[in-house]
């Protein structure tokens, strides 16, 4: 899923039958110049989507990029500046704020949390607890600033959680209904299984083929136990109860992943602004 429905749904939503006001106070065809200035430290994210927005509002709209996307920036920075008709300008200004604004807090947040892991191989993943309509500018976000994704939705993936696990009867049955369904409609995706006790660490050994085993609140000795057990068999993600500040002590035990729903669901915007450019600016 690419992100133009979303920003058309944004168009539609904001604009409606035209932006009045602007049409009431500025000429038709008067032209303009903006800056987009950063007002807060953090990482820019969003800037092609920027661009992009600026094009479906008038195709006319000279865009000219100064910082690229995953950029850390600080105050007073300017991203890029926008020429052409104000009344265009005007129409696109709060939706890229929005999209900006929230992709860089997302991409500042994520940089934070890759700082605590340097020098160790784990990396950190986000989930799917996403803005609605927004998960494939948020993952992107996530890239930006250093992160991974997980999957993408319900489709690119088998995950086995818990829920799954319990209305399967246990672990047995959901993996091996899994494994009849991918042979029976022929789809080839990667399986991950979420574990909750080192007793379920060892069924899954027992039984295999999978990718990937999620070690679900599992604490700091319960990992380091199931990373050894697991060895180089399959990929290892810990998940739950993961803050930023005990993120190193989990992937100081040798996960491969964290994955991180605070990422995308619990953060702040980064403060950005659209201001005009006169001829004294």
């Amino acid at each position: 899923m690419n992100y133009e429905l979303i920003v058309a749904l944004a168009i539609a939503e904001d604009i409606g039958d035209g932006d009045h006001t602007s049409l009431a106070c500025i000429p038709h065809d008067a032209q303009g110049r903006m800056q987009l200035l950063v007002k807060q430290n953090g990482i820019l994210a969003g800037v092609e989507a920027a661009r992009y927005i600026f094009a479906q509002i008038d195709a006319a709209i000279e865009f000219v990029p100064l910082i690229a996307d995953g950029t850390a920036v600080r105050v007073g920075d300017v991203a890029f500046t926008v020429q052409g008709r104000i009344i265009a300008l005007l129409q696109a200004e709060r939706l890229v704020l929005n999209f900006m604004q929230r992709m860089s807090g997302i991409a500042t947040q994520t940089a934070l949390y890759m700082q605590e892991l340097q020098g160790l191989k784990t990396r950190v993943i986000d989930t799917r607890k996403t803005t609605p309509g927004m998960r494939v500018l948020e993952k992107m976000a996530v890239t930006m600033g250093g992160g991974g994704n997980h999957r993408m939705g319900l489709y690119d993936m088998i995950l086995i959680k818990d829920n799954h696990i319990d209305f399967s009867g246990g672990i047995e049955p959901a993996l091996r209904n899994v494994h009849s369904y991918l042979q029976r409609t022929g789809k080839h995706l990667p399986i991950e299984i979420e574990v909750r006790s080192l007793a379920d660490v060892e069924t899954v050994l027992q039984i295999g083929n999978v990718q990937r085993i999620m070690l679900d609140n599992f604490d700091i000795a319960a990992t380091r136990k199931a990373v050894e057990l697991i060895g180089s068999q399959y990929e290892t993600e810990s998940s739950g109860g993961i803050t930023l500040q005990n993120l190193r002590q989990y992937a100081e035990c040798g996960v491969d992943y964290i994955s991180v729903g605070a990422l995308t669901h619990h953060i702040s915007s980064l403060d950005l602004s659209l201001k005009a450019l006169t001829a004294q600016g």
